[in-house]
């Protein structure tokens, strides 16, 4: 679907789930998502990415190295259906996810903008956001690199865990 100078996005598929929970259900991985999780909740985040993939023509993809075919992560934009009450609900997010073994090489970043970039030249939406826990600061921080803003007027209480607070960052359509 989308190809970047050394990644490959594509859609989300049913025979990724065994290597999406061996990649991305690590302790480290998850430390700031929630904490590792079950089989059954990460087939489940899978499912989902295949389904708003069937229902608005995007989503999370998963993300391939171009030279091996190898699966490293998942990148892309979303809709945010699942925030009732939230400033967000609704809109365009960006979110990404590389395996700890790849942390480190600009993979998040090049996939990241290479989602955005396609989100402008493919809906309408008038902006991209995204969200994190302020100790989350390697995402925050690239969020930042993506030209994202942070929008304290925005920011909100974790549905999960009222007690944590996500930091909301944007960006506008050029």
């Amino acid at each position: 679907m989308i190809e970047t100078e050394r990644l490959r996005l594509r859609p989300c598929r049913e025979s990724d789930k065994p290597l999406f929970a061996a990649i991305l259900n690590t302790p480290g991985m998850m430390a700031k998502l929630g904490g590792v999780r079950s089989a059954a909740q990460i087939d489940a985040l899978i499912d989902k990415r295949i389904a708003d993939q069937a229902l608005h023509g995007f989503s999370y993809w998963a993300v391939e190295l171009r030279e091996t075919g190898a699966l490293i992560g998942t990148c892309g934009i979303r809709i945010a259906s699942n925030y009732p009450g939230k400033p967000v609900q609704g809109w365009h997010e960006a979110g990404w996810r590389i395996a700890e073994a790849h942390w480190g090489r600009g993979y998040a970043l090049e996939a990241a903008r290479a989602s955005i970039a396609w989100a402008w030249a493919n809906t309408d939406a008038p902006l991209v956001a995204a969200w994190t826990t302020p100790d989350n600061i390697a995402s925050w921080r690239l969020m930042e690199r993506l030209g994202m803003m942070r929008r304290a007027d925005l920011d909100f209480n974790d549905l999960r865990d009222p007690a944590t607070l996500l930091r909301v960052y944007v960006i506008e359509r050029p």
